[in-house]
């Protein structure tokens, strides 16, 4: 019998995810819309997803929901993490881990430690390679994931956390040499 699953965030548009879940015998939902009740879905993942679930959404679904998030948590909570481990020169990576109350303070399903060269590379080039890694890491782990049967474990340390605010206002984008523009940023900051 087919899983339900549900992918808060992006859209088959996006990412080829969806289909490769359909493809391992999932019947797939997406919504980037606010959802309530996730009580109809054997599995729920986030990814990409610009909403917060708050507690009686989180409980509604039948297990814990998982999140898709690339950063090496702790560090890089929140939004942007690509461009805050290059700028406050923490470990780059990928983590699957469970929604709980708190932003992505879950307990750590899958983890993975990525190293970047940023004198030779935009953030755009560093985004899209976290971005395939973690669906890499999503469906290499898929089946322990499905079948609830992967060990979490708690976040350790402290980490870093920063608001879409955070983000600075003269910051140049996405295709920027990343070296390039955090010597610019920090030059800036220090005068």
């Amino acid at each position: 019998m087919r899983k339900s699953l549900l992918i808060l965030g992006y859209n088959a548009n996006e990412s080829t995810l969806l289909s490769e879940l359909s493809k391992v015998g999932f019947d797939v939902s997406q919504t980037s819309d606010a959802v309530q009740d996730l009580s109809k879905f054997d599995l729920v993942i986030s990814y990409g997803y610009k909403k917060i679930l708050d507690q009686k959404t989180i409980e509604s679904a039948q297990r814990p929901v998982i999140n898709l998030h690339i950063s090496y948590l702790p560090f890089n909570r929140g939004i942007h993490p690509n461009f805050w481990s290059f700028f406050d020169e923490t470990p780059s990576g990928i983590s699957i881990h469970e929604i709980e109350k708190g932003i992505d303070t879950g307990p750590i399903l899958f983890q993975k430690e990525m190293h970047f060269h940023p004198k030779n590379q935009t953030f755009s080039q560093t985004y899209f390679l976290l971005r395939s890694a973690i669906e890499e890491l999503l469906l290499t782990n898929l089946k322990a994931i499905s079948n609830n049967d992967c060990a979490s474990r708690p976040q350790l340390g402290e980490g870093t956390y920063h608001a879409k605010k955070d983000l600075p206002s003269d910051f140049r984008g996405w295709n920027c040499n990343i070296y390039n523009e955090i010597t610019r940023l920090r030059n800036q900051r220090s005068t």
